[in-house]
């Protein structure tokens, strides 16, 4: 368990479970850092559970969880709001009510059309893939006219007047993961020339500098992501098996299995 974040108001003693690959659990810990709230970061063992997650997130069994006074919540958008409301200081949501209604409707367009999207692009392939990157394309078009119509000079953020907020939070993890997943994927969304006002964005995001301390190196991404793919596509468990096989049949004492066999289960329990 590691302590993080700097001195500021606390309430209480806060804990975030979370995984490292995870743009869900680096939307919490952007929050965390932006409010200055102090906390406990724990690694979880996803191919191993610890009780304190299972304990905390009985329904999903996920991460990220936020554990603020022994009481848990879980869902990264219900934990930057819980957040928000706990800690006045540096407000993530607009104050005014319009606002934030719309900020709300903008973070779950992100999740549904362009999060979704890109996830079930990356796990699958041929036709069904040429129709999520579609759509995928589409949904950028409108990210790129929102981005257009709310950015400038001077507003470099969609949290406007106060700097980074809640819908620069949700649509964060395209600065670093986005791009792996093409590569990874085979397919390619992101473009300046279509994009020239999304692409301003994501450059200012990833200069933040809680922003930029904090984001995974794309090598990693680059391997994680390999192997959801393949075993989301059925391609890498009977390389797996075969592996095995033939490491037993060299020693049959063994028990050693193939060193991605575990990467395989964590993806399964996390894609």
């Amino acid at each position: 368990m590691a302590s993080t974040g700097s001195v500021a108001d606390q309430e209480g003693q806060v804990m975030l479970l979370g995984f490292w690959f995870s743009p869900f659990v680096k939307r919490v810990e952007w929050a965390l850092k932006f409010k200055g709230i102090e906390y406990d970061y724990v690694e979880e063992d996803l191919t191993n559970k610890s009780t304190l997650l299972l304990n905390s997130n009985p329904i999903h069994k996920k991460v990220p969880v936020l554990i603020h006074n022994g009481n848990p919540i879980a869902e990264s958008l219900v934990i930057i709001e819980y957040i928000d409301e706990t800690w006045k200081k540096n407000p993530i949501l607009p104050q005014d009510p319009y606002d934030r209604a719309m900020a709300r409707f903008w973070a779950n367009f992100i999740e549904q059309k362009v999060t979704e999207s890109t996830r079930e692009a990356l796990v699958s392939q041929g036709e069904q893939q040429e129709k999520k990157v579609k759509e995928l394309k589409e949904a950028m078009e409108v990210v790129e006219g929102e981005a257009k119509a709310k950015l400038n000079d001077k507003t470099l953020f969609f949290g406007g007047g106060n700097g980074v907020g809640y819908v620069d939070f949700v649509l964060g993890w395209t600065c670093n993961w986005m791009e792996t997943i093409e590569e990874v994927g085979g397919f390619k969304v992101l473009d300046p020339a279509n994009q020239p006002h999304f692409h301003k964005w994501m450059a200012n995001f990833r200069e933040v500098s809680f922003v930029k301390a904090t984001l995974a190196p794309k090598e990693k991404l680059v391997e994680y992501f390999r192997i959801v793919r393949q075993a989301r596509l059925g391609l890498l468990l009977p390389y797996i098996r075969e592996s095995s096989a033939k490491a037993r049949s060299r020693n049959p004492e063994s028990k050693q299995h193939h060193p991605e066999s575990k990467n395989y289960h964590a993806c399964v329990v996390v894609c």
